[in-house]
């Protein structure tokens, strides 16, 4: 059966009205997808924002700001500092909505938590540059086709995705819902790097290349250690959901450790010993002693 279009007007504001009302009843089940109350969630758009400023902050003569003009390098830093705490503390009252804390509390008590939250974090700044100063040094010294510093800070996925992580581990740490997962989800979308917030990474990480990498939440990373492309540090089984919550459910790798490309390794109890070397495509499921060598043997 041939079907002629009808293009009318009216014929087309109807089924268009037809189709608005089919969605718009849809909304009315109840369901989690269903809630509309977008002002009661942080903005996308103003956590990334405030990713981007935050990087600034941290190395203030690499990124050039196309909005704030000043002369003075000081008076530059400053109004972005005060821009992002204004914004940060903005989005993280939002984000109190959704903490069992403050589930019912009024906006000034969400305004004063946020408050004190913003200042808590912005005093671990300089904790944050320490430890992003020694990721730039690792990535230096191990990889030869560094040809300086400038290269890795300004183009090195790497780099950027361990140093938004280690801005959000700090807010993870003071207990922000929300806003530290979207900030690693925007990292994982620009670099293909997977780090939870909740991951502890200690000096000296490098990730080289980088893409694939998934790191979770409970993991534990010592120094000096070295993670290429592929690698996984995750979970055994996830079959239980949220009665896992909480729980150590990744692994602890231990300091001066190399994780080369594809290898997974999986397990909360799950330990990889100081000084070794896991071997590409390795599939780890149990703890391995300090020094070890993995690898994965070809079948002849």
């Amino acid at each position: 059966m041939d079907y002629k279009c009808n293009d009318e007007k009216n014929t087309i504001k109807n089924e268009i009205k037809d189709i608005v009302d089919i969605i718009l009843a849809d909304y009315e089940k109840g369901r989690d997808v269903d809630k509309m109350d977008i002002f009661n969630q942080p903005d996308r758009d103003a956590v990334k924002d405030i990713v981007i400023k935050l990087i600034r902050i941290i190395y203030p003569g690499y990124y050039r700001d196309k909005v704030y003009k000043s002369y003075n390098d000081n008076n530059r830093i400053a109004i972005v500092v005060e821009d992002v705490i204004y914004n940060l503390q903005k989005q993280i009252a939002i984000a109190f909505r959704h903490s069992d804390e403050y589930a019912d509390a009024s906006d000034e008590t969400l305004d004063c938590g946020a408050r004190r939250i913003t200042n808590e974090f912005f005093k671990q700044i300089p904790k944050i540059r320490e430890y992003a100063d020694t990721d730039l040094q690792a990535c230096y010294d191990g990889d030869p086709a560094a040809y300086s510093k400038e290269e890795i800070i300004l183009s090195y996925p790497g780099l950027l995705a361990t140093t938004i992580n280690r801005i959000a581990h700090e807010l993870y740490l003071l207990k922000v819902p929300l806003i530290p997962r979207m900030m690693t989800e925007y990292a994982h979308s620009k670099t293909g790097i997977d780090i939870h917030p909740g991951a502890t990474m200690g000096k000296y990480l490098m990730i080289d290349h980088g893409t694939g990498i998934v790191i979770g939440e409970t993991s534990i990373i010592g120094e000096h250690v070295k993670i290429y492309q592929g690698v996984t540090i995750g979970g055994l089984s996830t079959r239980g959901g949220q009665a896992l919550k909480g729980s150590k459910r990744h692994p602890t790798i231990e300091d001066d450790v190399t994780i080369y490309s594809g290898a997974s390794i999986l397990g909360g109890e799950t330990i990889i010993g100081k000084g070794s070397v896991i071997g590409a495509n390795a599939f780890i499921t149990s703890s391995v002693p300090a020094g070890s060598r993995v690898s994965m043997k070809s079948k002849n």
